[in-house]
């Protein structure tokens, strides 16, 4: 999408955001007595009549990447239509090092909407275990409209696509010109999507690449699904659960979004979908849980610390920057801005790291001078001046520009096409007001991502996306795993979606960052024995992750890569070679970064 140069905190993109590791002790197998129930819910007739009724595809895999293999695969636009027109998805797999004992096939998918199937799945061999990688061929599909599958494109000219994104190129709105713009801009882009942007976005929901799904398991040989869903891709694994809940051998989702939630029903239609997934509530409880721990750690383990109380120089700091935001002509990197917007989506992007203490606290430190300059000394202020110029440099080089064609905000019609949002754009900024009140700072940037899914703007729907039930009985358990500080998908998100599957079990982590694989022995160990042989952690288990605020040294190696080019130059990782954490793509992300290192 297209930026401009002067905000630190670019505007809406799909931003890749990372997660945390764990061992646990082994419950019973899916197969068991106490766990498995005799008789599954079934396919309903008429999922099992729409995709059964598609002939069993033939991949043909080609080598690419070095170390993986690719296919497309021409699927029903419309699973009412089997024989009608088709669009092009596309799937990656690396095959499984121990042929002879392989399992199946592992589909994963890393959230969004709008992230890459086949970006996760070459890079598996850097974050996942070595056991999975040893008997899983992992398979990664780009959902329809995504990446390398045929694009939903909303535009028919990048410049017409520039114009109408003008507004959005803020973190999110504060001043009343900003809403005016982002308001029109959401208006615009909700419009051609539900005209330009058709036929696909009328057949991109959820619902749909859960059945795309089903197709390509029997695709690659698979009676039974084995799955792990990152973020929103667990709105993903729970549909498919939901659909066909006879077809479940493993489905492990983590980072987890209710689904119930995210649809809305009844009087629910009418709310944000911010009020019914909370998100902002998870952000705030995490970044004043870091706060709290720093005033705790002292100024020796935490400088902030010494400034005073640092949730009130939070606090502090983003009064000054809604009255006036902080711009610095810096020689180098030229003249640029920090703005409210821009403080909070930095803290709330930090957030999603297990070590995003740091840039938080050492952001508000800096800006805690720069936005009142008078109090401080002219070497302090001109150090930090050179760090935010700093910052500066690496945004710019980080900028997007107009050529080619991104769609990534256009992918978000996913969202908009499976749930139900407010029925009027022009109540955004009230309703995004209230949510602010309710928790500070993050209610109004989880609550804007949503404006174009205004019902008079964004019209188009798919007549055959799934609302529910969410409660269907699986033919084998459903892992649930939720962090208690995730700031993006709330641990009550876990903790309602394990008690609508009747049949799963919930998986707790006390771990920083989005999602809790990687983050300790704990999480990792418990959800590779549940792929690989059934075994569920002990009913109320809860690991820790090993990364806890103002402790231990700054972040190692940090994610795995998610551009194929650069994996593909890496070459596949050797068995034993040490693991990073998974490229996750956020839900619904704010991008932005006033990390000071």
């Amino acid at each position: 999408m297209p930026q401009t140069t002067r905000s630190l905190a670019a505007a809406v993109v799909a931003g890749l955001l990372l997660t945390t590791m764990a061992v646990v002790p082994a419950a019973a197998a899916p197969g068991s007595p106490h766990t498995r129930p005799a008789v599954p819910d079934r396919t309903s007739r008429t999922e099992a009549r729409r995709v059964d009724s598609v002939p069993t595809p033939k991949l043909d895999w080609y080598a690419c990447y070095g170390y993986a293999e690719c296919a497309t695969v021409a699927l029903p636009l419309d699973y009412d239509k089997p024989k009608g027109a088709t669009t092009e998805v596309a799937l990656l797999r690396v095959k499984a090092r121990d042929q002879q004992a392989r399992i199946g096939s592992l589909f994963l998918n890393p959230g969004g909407p709008g992230g890459s199937g086949t970006d996760i799945a070459l890079a598996a061999p850097s974050f996942l275990g070595d056991d999975l990688l040893d008997r899983f061929d992992i398979v990664g599909v780009d959902p329809r409209g995504v990446a390398a599958s045929t694009n939903v494109r909303c535009f028919p000219s990048v410049k017409e696509q520039t114009r109408a994104y003008a507004g959005l190129n803020v973190a999110f709105p504060w001043t009343k010109a900003e809403e005016k713009a982002y308001l029109k801009s959401a208006k615009a882009v909700g419009q051609a999507c539900s005209t330009t942007g058709r036929p696909l976005t009328s057949a991109m929901s959820t619902a749909e690449v859960a059945r795309d799904m089903d197709v390509l398991r029997r695709a690659v040989g698979d009676q039974k699904l084995s799955y792990l869903g990152f973020s929103y891709g667990t709105a993903l694994g729970q549909y498919y659960a939901n659909m066909f809940p006879d077809r479940v051998r493993a489905v492990a989702v983590d980072g987890v979004l209710n689904p119930a939630a995210w649809v809305g029903q009844g009087k629910a239609r009418d709310q944000l979908q911010e009020s019914r997934l909370r998100s902002s509530d998870a952000a705030y409880r995490a970044l004043r849980e870091i706060l709290a721990r720093c005033a705790g750690a002292g100024p020796q383990a935490c400088p902030l610390a010494a400034a005073g109380d640092p949730v009130a120089s939070y606090d502090l700091v983003a009064k000054r920057l809604r009255q006036k935001p902080v711009v610095i002509d810096d020689p180098d990197a030229g003249p640029f801005t920090v703005s409210y917007a821009d403080f909070v989506a930095a803290s709330l992007s930090a957030l999603y790291s297990p070590y995003g203490w740091e840039p938080i606290v050492d952001s508000t430190a800096l800006l805690l001078t720069l936005t009142d300059p008078q109090s401080a000394s002219p070497a302090r202020l001109a150090g930090a001046r050179a760090a935010l110029g700093r910052i500066a440099a690496q945004a710019r080089e980080q900028r997007r520009f107009d050529f080619p064609y991104d769609n990534g905000l256009e992918t978000m019609g996913v969202d908009c096409t499976d749930a139900y949002h407010p029925g009027k754009l022009a109540d955004w900024p009230a309703l995004s007001a209230q949510e602010d009140k309710r928790a500070p700072y993050f209610g109004r940037p989880w609550s804007w991502i949503t404006a174009l899914c205004a019902r008079d703007a964004w019209t188009v729907r798919d007549a055959d996306a799934w609302t529910g039930p969410f409660n269907r009985r699986t033919a084998a358990p459903v892992l649930v795993v939720g962090n208690y500080w995730d700031p993006a998908t709330s641990y009550q998100g876990a903790v309602a979606s394990a008690r609508l599957l009747p049949n799963s079990r919930l998986l707790s982590s006390d771990s920083w960052g989005h999602t809790a694989y990687g983050t300790s022995a704990c999480v990792t160990g418990a959800i590779d024995a549940y792929l690989l042989r059934g075994a569920l952690p002990a009913e109320g288990t809860v690991c820790v992750g090993d990364v806890q605020p103002f402790v231990g040294a700054s972040e190692p190696a940090g994610r795995a890569a998610s551009d194929k080019n650069a994996l593909a130059a890496a070459g596949l990782p050797a068995r034993g070679a040490p693991k990073r954490l998974p490229p996750v793509v956020a839900p619904l992300p704010l991008a932005g970064s006033l990390t000071v290192r």
